[in-house]
């Protein structure tokens, strides 16, 4: 029995389904499906859309690319060329360090998180981190109209409380601030450019803590010859720089019978 549809609408739209199933042939299967994005050659994957504040524009891109470390596929001694676009890995460490998140939550569409963990822990621990830090802010002053190198510094310290999960061993408790956590010395230029970031349980002194700092400083800046800070560096320690590391630090003291804030030269430059 013949069911081919005799309505004129029915066949119009029989009509309709066997032009599309035509033109799929013709093309290749195409149809609505050619509309989407074909994929790069040789199996790769498509680039990702730059959607969150922290990325990477690519003036910023031009700066931080040189500073990396040369790829192993690139040097005398080879290796395998690396899967993923070293800066979508530069992307996801600045989303973690803007957004705070774990490592874990690291959305899909940046490489693996094990992989850009990976990087970042590698690139820490060879000075790369604190190479591109130097160079940008070497960059900043130039642009302010000053030297690239910092003369005059200013160290403070911060204590911070940790959470439940760091372990004993890299924690304490400030009884002057009443913290129990980690205390983080820092060294600025006077601009409030970081230098050098050292972190410490929170029971830790200022002045047993900046001679490392200081030292340290000292061996990455040896430019530097004046060290600002507040009485709780005063002492013994401002000799000691003095005698081994040819240190300057002038100590800044809240006057005498001031009572409230008061603005003190050299300081807040930290916390600024």
């Amino acid at each position: 029995m013949d069911q081919t549809p005799q309505h004129p609408a029915q066949l119009g739209r029989v009509h309709a389904r066997r032009d599309r199933r035509l033109h799929r042939r013709l093309t290749g299967g195409a149809g609505r499906e050619a509309a989407r994005p074909h994929p790069p050659p040789e199996g790769g994957k498509l680039p990702r859309r730059r959607c969150y504040p922290s990325d990477t524009w690519d003036d910023e891109w031009a700066l931080i690319e040189p500073l990396l470390p040369t790829p192993a596929c690139e040097t005398r001694s080879g290796g395998r060329p690396e899967k993923h676009p070293r800066r979508e890995i530069v992307d996801a460490i600045r989303y973690v360090v803007d957004t705070g998140c774990k490592w874990r939550a690291l959305p899909k569409d940046f490489p693996p998180w094990r992989t850009c963990y990976g990087f970042m822990a590698r690139w820490a621990a060879a000075g790369v981190v604190g190479q591109i830090r130097d160079q940008l802010r070497k960059r900043v002053r130039r642009e302010m109209g000053r030297a690239p190198g910092a003369v005059a510094t200013v160290i403070d310290s911060q204590s911070i409380k940790a959470a439940e999960t760091v372990g004993k061993d890299s924690r304490g408790y400030d009884a002057a601030k009443k913290i129990n956590g980690r205390k983080r010395h820092l060294v600025v230029d006077t601009k409030g450019l970081p230098l050098f970031v050292m972190v410490t349980p929170a029971d830790t002194t200022d002045r047993n803590a900046a001679k490392e700092v200081l030292f340290r400083l000292w061996l990455m800046h040896p430019e530097i010859t004046i060290v600002w800070a507040d009485s709780a560096y005063a002492g013994e320690l401002v000799t000691w720089a003095k005698t081994y590391l040819n240190l300057t630090i002038k100590t800044v003291s809240r006057p005498k019978n001031a009572s409230g804030f008061v603005v003190l030269p050299r300081r807040r430059v930290v916390e600024r």
